[in-house]
């Protein structure tokens, strides 16, 4: 009799199915990812800890903990971080335009910690698997997280609002450069969506997180990734 494969996902709130609501513009959990069918499809035992606003630094954190005793927790842990990481203090950004300001993570904090998790887990006997980010509509962003602020610094510190664009897009390609070069699993969720001509379509009104849509394409890609030869050869005994 075939066994269940067990995969957990860590990671920030794209995972974690988080939309705005149309009505009252606020976040809340609109989860149309559908791991059901997944899980059917492929034998699988799908549990998500990810968390919203979570980072990579936070995230390396909760995997420790969970990893904690010797035999291996699971098969397979998703990963899905880099969102938040990117991210700045807006509202320092605005008050001070003239001076340095850092990302949450800092690029070369987020491949070191991104690295070490991956070596942990596969010394544990866990398949690392990561995701890369679904693209942003930078306007969008732009508009949302500088509600209220100074938007005048805030570009003049950017320099362009399609910086936002280019800046998270670099989070994005650290994620395919770590896995090309640790022979980690990728699922490649921001390929998927640019597939799509009119990206902005699917994402809520804050430029980042995917709607139903968006999420449906998010599904859609790790369909694709679990029919892949490479991955069935992973999750085999």
């Amino acid at each position: 009799m075939d066994i269940k494969k067990s995969v957990e996902i860590f990671g920030d709130s794209i995972l974690k199915g988080i939309q705005v609501n149309p009505e009252n513009m606020r976040y809340h959990v609109d989860n149309n990812i559908d791991v059901e069918t997944m899980e059917k499809k492929h034998f699988l035992e799908i549990k998500n800890f990810s968390r919203l606003g979570c980072t990579i630094t936070q995230g390396i954190a909760l995997i420790e903990k969970r990893l904690k005793g010797d035999n291996p927790i699971c098969d397979a842990i998703i990963m899905d971080y880099g969102g938040n990481d990117c991210d700045f203090k807006w509202k320092e950004v605005a008050e001070c335009p003239e001076d340095e300001h850092l990302p949450n993570t800092p690029l070369d904090v987020f491949v070191e910690t991104y690295r070490k998790i991956i070596g942990m887990l596969k010394e544990k006997g866990i398949h690392p698997i990561m995701t890369t980010l679904p693209p942003l509509s930078a306007q969008k962003f732009f508009c949302w997280f500088c509600k209220g602020l100074n938007k005048e610094n805030v570009l003049k510190w950017l320099g362009s609002v399609e910086a936002i664009y280019r800046w998270q897009e670099t989070y994005s390609r650290a994620v395919e450069k770590i896995a090309a070069e640790t022979n980690t699993l990728l699922v490649d969720v921001r390929g998927a969506f640019l597939k799509h001509r009119k990206i902005e379509n699917l994402l809520c009104e804050d430029g980042t997180h995917p709607n139903t849509e968006g999420q449906k394409i998010i599904t859609q890609a790790f369909l694709d990734f679990l029919e892949n030869a490479r991955t069935k050869m992973a999750f085999s005994n």
